[in-house]
């Protein structure tokens, strides 16, 4: 239920102490992936469980696009070790044709049951949490370059527009009514004009007293927000325009830096 809805807390309420230390460093996204794979679902859902005579739980977990039914049957236990029958299938298959059959396995730990294994995959959140660390860090390399091409592409779209650079990132946004503005242009979405997206902080300076017109010059500097989790490598766009990149430990990247083509 926890999964189904989302609820990072309370999911790692349920793990290992081992696996609920390495799930809390995850960073949210990479958490809500976890919950998104464990219900099959991509979107948050409402769950409710209901209990029958046997004592078998059947948890359903609603979207607006469809419905996910997990019926859990009853657990055998042996020692400190507990396996329950687990059959995931969307609730409006009757006949049963896109059933998934998994056992899940628990282990009891100061006393309560944690989750231990989904089928023959052992949860290993440690070693998941690098893996997932490091295609998240990737994703998100990929998008700062687009962003700071964005932010250059709208820079100079302003200048052209208002023949001076804006005061800061956040003009650049969209208006939050009517027509675009000297002080709300448009040019890029809000989060972008906020300095902050997919695990990157942009940050743009005025180079020089002057700010107006073809003259005036400024440098834009994109670095991950958490090095080494959302991103390692640093953007750094000098005042004639040129982009560069490189490891700089999480601090912002400079003109002596490799140039990216």
């Amino acid at each position: 239920m926890a999964a189904c809805s989302h609820n990072a807390k309370q999911f790692r309420e349920h793990l290992t102490a081992r696996n609920a230390a390495a799930f809390a460093r995850l960073t949210p996204s990479a958490q809500v992936t976890l919950l998104k794979r464990f219900v099959l679902l991509d979107n948050a859902g409402r769950p409710n469980a209901e209990l029958n005579g046997k004592g078998e739980i059947t948890v359903n977990c609603a979207t607006e696009q469809v419905t996910t039914q997990m019926q859990i049957g009853l657990a055998d236990i042996q020692e400190n070790l507990a396996f329950l029958p687990l059959v995931v299938r969307d609730s409006s298959d009757t006949a049963g044709t896109s059933a998934r059959r998994i056992q899940m396995g628990l282990v009891r730990e100061n006393g309560q049951w944690k989750l231990l294994s989904l089928g023959l995959l052992l949860l290993d959140l440690p070693s998941l949490g690098e893996e997932w660390d490091r295609a998240e860090s990737d994703s998100n390399q990929k998008s700062a370059l687009a962003s700071m091409q964005a932010l250059k592409e709208a820079i100079e779209k302003y200048r052209v527009t208002y023949t001076r650079l804006p005061d800061s990132l956040n003009v650049l946004g969209p208006p939050a009514k009517g027509t675009a503005s000297i002080d709300e242009a448009g040019l890029v979405d809000a989060d972008l004009a906020s300095g902050k997206k997919d695990g990157y902080v942009f940050r743009y300076v005025i180079v020089g007293a002057n700010n107006s017109g073809a003259p005036a010059k400024y440098e834009l500097a994109g670095i991950p927000a958490v090095y080494g989790r959302t991103g390692m490598t640093s953007y750094f766009l000098d005042a004639s325009g040129t982009l560069h990149s490189a490891d700089h430990k999480g601090a912002v990247g400079t003109a002596t830096d490799p140039k990216l083509e």
